[in-house]
């Protein structure tokens, strides 16, 4: 296990993007390191980016953890609902990060399904596993990630990513971003990523 370091995430936002596809994201819960493997992610770059929350330098109580140097956590509420995790990435006053929209879980499986569906992994159906970790707000339930780590830094050993070197390279597709229709020219930006055949 390598522990991905602040010179990971302070540089361009699109190449963060997808070398985050096949990392791992660790979150230690009740004396419990919940893992999920990153499946999928889309990028957002910034001020000139319109489906950027920091789009023309929006700066708000919302906003500031995007303004944070890379390596901390941007977590926001979407629908009223749903909590997301983006990954803050480039320079400190960058306001730049990567939305993490997909995991497979990987361990302990039972605390995450706990999480996510209040169940243990095999009582699962078929259907809950294969929708487990495909979207956002499901990400960030399996791993009990709400507002609460908003600003966090991602170097802690509570709440940090990692990559196993002996693993193969994953194969990555690209397409764009999803319900962004507001983006104009900016929703046609293949700055979506994912290991293709996990989506």
């Amino acid at each position: 296990m390598k522990k991905l370091t602040a010179d990971f995430y302070k540089r361009d936002t699109l190449i963060v993007a997808k070398e985050l596809i096949g990392k791992y994201i660790v979150h230690r819960v009740k004396e419990k390191n919940l893992v999920c493997r990153i499946t999928e992610t889309e990028a957002y770059t910034g001020v000139e980016d319109k489906a950027c929350h920091a789009y023309q330098n929006r700066r708000t109580n919302r906003t500031e953890a995007l303004y944070m140097e890379g390596g901390h956590a941007y977590v926001f509420l979407i629908y009223g609902m749903y909590d997301c995790m983006n990954v803050v990435t480039e320079e400190k006053n960058t306001p730049c990060a990567v939305l993490l929209r997909g995991c497979q879980p990987i361990s302990p499986l039972d605390a995450l399904a706990q999480q996510r569906y209040q169940k243990t992994y095999q009582q699962l159906t078929n259907y809950q596993k294969k929708n487990f970790g495909n979207g956002p707000g499901k990400l960030a339930k399996a791993l009990a990630i709400t507002r609460e780590q908003n600003k966090a830094s991602l170097l802690s050993e509570e709440f940090f990513l990692f990559e196993k070197e002996e693993d193969l390279p994953p194969v990555i597709g690209t397409s764009p971003r999803i319900n962004i229709d507001y983006a104009e020219e900016y929703k046609e930006k293949h700055w979506r990523f994912f290991e293709v055949g996990s989506v």
